[in-house]
């Protein structure tokens, strides 16, 4: 209401030709009907235009309006007065109306000026126009154009407004860059606090572009990447595919990003993202770079896009996050060069043109950063002796951060930024979806304890606010359950690896009680219901995200040597630890042939013997073992690390180390040939590398750990040596000192390692497997008892 009557003092004001009174300025110009009459009556109009300024009231009225009339050529009037009547309210408190000047002019008579004026009773009144300035009408909430320190506009939202300053929010940028801007003009009153502030705030799309009100086919845009964070989002250029309409029904929002709520739940208001002028209409975009970053980028093109839109008699075929409808009012979509700044039809769309990093390591720091000294070890302890907290700072890409050595804690390093990158289980993490999970009363977990230590170093890595982190809570906390890592001695970091795994697993483990469960001896069962009920019996006990993710299924095959009894049982592992076959010559060590190793059937000795229930006696069996499924992330353990008996020292072992290089796929490792179980085609045993933890030196005990990694935002690879992190490419990687290799499955998700599709397919309930109590009785259903029909 306050902008509409605005508004119509504006119009009223330019049809009257307004001319504002302000005193002891220069006289400004302002249109003025002049008309001129003779003693006898009108003669003719005269529609000459003069642009003026009145003041009333005023002791240099007459010389200001001499100065006018010498200006239009007057000089001949001889005299002027007020006219008595007026109209409007001219003689009221305060107001605005209509007034008339009289003009006699020597030889011709006079002339009649007809002005709007303003009026006040004192001079320390508040002018009529106070109440519908804009910075004394701005309300939180209200939508304006605010500028920044560099003096640029953007669209903006008021979040909170003081007697002298304004906080705005500018739309399309997180809330960490909310600022304040001056709420009215500098002048004597303004403090030096506030003399340094942005401007006053505009009128919405006064300084800026009304874009969004215009926008048409094939526009191209900035929108947020899918799967950056609401803190520090990511930008990619889109193009419009689609407009809707303003009265169309609102489309849930498919494969977008998470944008930052606002709203206040004491007043019981739900908070949601912020839409424009709470604008409804929304936009179908292309972003080609979505598409680029996949890991395997989607062979769909439009024209096969719209030929299926054409089947659904739809106007487009979304396929989130590529082709995804948004708000056009809201916070996922800006104007082209907003936030990046890219030739228009050029950049980054099909990757094509990106510069590709370098094989070699380059370093990144901020480069008005002070150097930093590098500290050699003391004692043999890496990081010793100095207190180390997070650096502030912003990382080369979200989740890329350097994190500090406590004291020989490179181990755990390398194996937190190759975790750290498990895309399904840092988003369950950031997300907060553990909290829904942690399992606080698991006598095998930690409360939950470790759980929430690594969701918080999760959150601190992605929240691009730091270039270094100290892993200091997580460190004590699994000391605290695990006393061998409460030391400032190296570790072996796949041992690290296993027991982190396997802490996070207990503490997420949806099994709030565990029964007990046998062993499933599946002597005269099919492979098929071994694996089914092996399976069924582990999730009676097992039940987490790391199931779902990281957790397959082996087969393995005694048989006695003496009897040719055979036993045959599936086992669940997390990781696969591969022995490094010697080749002949010399020649070059394949993953492939580390595969097939594992895969072929072996003799036991007798410190690994395994006993023969038909002859009760321990045998050196024969072993096979073979996959039968992987899931969806695949680690593998190189086994460079051998331990002999000492002939010199009784009951001493010796570790050595094998440095061999072994050479495996950064993209594309086809396990298809090794797994025996049922194999989905919508999601085979094809991998690609993301992560590699590395080890220098003579022992797993000793030495140094460091961790080559693809970040699973930019999909560029980043080497990590504690706080260092430099630029580099997978195929460094391949050393003799690649010892933990990550894997994660190219395409589709098969949850289980494809288990649960097996079980679907057969209509068979996971969750429904027998159990057995400690006594060796089965749990089963009471029956009710039927009713006898009354006589």
């Amino acid at each position: 209401e306050a902008v509409a009557a605005a508004e119509k003092l504006a119009a009223r004001e330019a049809k009257l030709r307004e001319l504002r009174l302000q005193a002891g300025q220069t006289p400004e110009r302002t249109n003025v009907k002049q008309q001129q009459q003779t003693a006898t009556g009108p003669t003719h109009k005269n529609n000459h235009k003069h642009k003026k300024s009145l003041y009333r009231n005023n002791p240099m009225l007459d010389q200001t309006v001499g100065e006018w009339l010498k200006r239009d050529g007057l000089e001949d009037v001889k005299s002027w007065e007020i006219d008595g009547n007026n109209n409007g309210g001219v003689g009221a408190n305060t107001g605005t109306g209509t007034h008339s000047l009289n003009f006699q002019r020597n030889n011709t008579g006079a002339i009649r000026v007809e002005v709007l004026v303003e009026t006040r009773p004192t001079i320390h009144s508040k002018w009529h126009r106070y109440g519908m300035e804009m910075c004394n009408r701005l309300q939180v909430g209200d939508f304006i154009d605010a500028a920044d320190n560099d003096c640029k506009w953007f669209e903006a939202v008021v979040r909170e407004i003081n007697s002298d300053t304004i906080k705005v929010h500018y739309m399309g940028w997180s809330s960490r860059w909310d600022g304040h801007i001056l709420r009215r003009r500098k002048d004597n009153n303004t403090s030096e606090a506030c003399r340094k502030l942005p401007g006053p705030p505009a009128p919405l799309w006064s300084q800026t572009s009304s874009w969004r009100e215009q926008i048409t086919i094939n526009d191209e845009v900035e929108v947020r990447e899918a799967s950056s964070l609401a803190q520090r989002p990511k930008w990619f250029r889109a193009i419009v595919k689609a407009v809707g309409k303003e009265n169309d029904k609102v489309r849930i929002l498919e494969g977008g990003a998470d944008l930052e709520l606002y709203g206040d739940n004491k007043k019981g208001r739900e908070k949601e993202p912020i839409l424009l002028l709470n604008g409804k209409r929304q936009v179908f975009v292309e972003v080609p770079q979505e598409n680029f970053n996949a890991i395997i980028p989607m062979k769909q093109n439009i024209s096969k896009l719209l030929h299926e839109q054409a089947k659904s008699k739809s106007t487009v075929v979304p396929n989130p996050p590529y082709m995804r409808w948004v708000n056009l009012y809201g916070e996922e979509i800006c104007e082209r060069n907003t936030h990046n700044t890219i030739p228009k039809g050029g950049g980054d769309l099909n990757g094509d043109d990106v510069a590709q990093p370098p094989a070699t390591v380059k370093y990144i720091h901020d480069p008005k950063r002070a150097p930093v000294e590098v500290l050699r070890p003391f004692n043999n302890v890496h990081g010793a002796g100095f207190i180390r907290e997070h650096l502030k700072g912003v990382p080369p890409c979200p989740g890329s951060v350097g994190l500090h050595n406590l004291g020989n804690s490179c181990f755990l390093n390398s194996i937190v930024q190759c975790l750290n990158h498990i895309e399904p289980l840092t988003h369950y993490f950031i997300k907060g979806l553990y909290r829904n999970d942690l399992n606080e009363n698991n006598p095998l977990g930690s409360g939950g304890r470790v759980a929430i230590a690594y969701a918080s170093l999760l959150n601190d890595m992605w929240c691009g606010e730091y270039s270094i982190l100290a892993p200091r809570t997580l460190k004590t906390t699994v000391a605290l359950f695990a006393p061998q890592f409460n030391n400032v001695y190296q570790h072996d970091s796949q041992e690290f690896c296993s027991f982190l795994m396997d802490g996070l697993h207990e503490d997420l483990n949806r099994v709030k009680v565990k029964p007990y469960v046998e062993d499933l001896d599946g002597n005269g069962m099919n492979d098929d219901e071994i694996a089914i009920e092996t399976w069924r019996k582990h999730l009676l006990r097992h039940d987490s995200v790391v199931v779902d993710h990281c957790q397959g299924m082996h087969r393995s095959h005694l048989t006695c040597p003496k009897c040719n009894h055979e036993s045959l049982k599936f086992d669940v592992y997390s990781t696969i630890s591969l022995p490094i076959t010697k080749t002949k010559g010399g020649g070059p060590i394949l993953l492939s042939s580390c595969l097939k190793e594992f895969t072929t059937a072996e003799q036991l000795d007798m410190e690994n013997a395994w006993y023969c229930p038909k002859c009760e006696d321990h045998v050196c069996a024969k072993k096979h073992i073979t996959l039968w499924s992987t899931p969806d992330i695949l680690i593998l353990h190189l086994k460079r690390f051998t331990f002999d008996a000492c002939h010199r020292t009784k009951g001493n072992v010796v570790r050595s180390k094998v440095e061999d290089r072994v050479n495996f796929p950064v993209d594309g490792l086809d396990l298809s040939d090794f797994i025996i179980g049922p194999i989905d085609e919508d999601s085979p045993p094809i991998y690609n590398l993301f992560g590699v933890s590395e080890h220098s030196g003579t022992t797993a005990n000793s030495g140094h750990y460091t961790a080559t990694v693809r970040n699973s935002r930019d999909g560029k690879w980043y080497r990590y040596n504690d706080s260092n992190v430099g630029i580099t490419s997978g195929d460094v990687a391949i050393t003799g000192g690649a010892y933990v290799l990550f894997y994660q499955r190219s395409r589709g998700s098969s949850k289980w390692g494809s288990m649960e599709n097996m079980m679907k397919e057969k209509q068979i309930d996971p969750y429904n497997a027998i159990s057995v109590d400690q006594d060796g009785f089965t749990q089963v259903k009471s029956k009710k008892k039927k009713k006898k029909n009354s006589p």
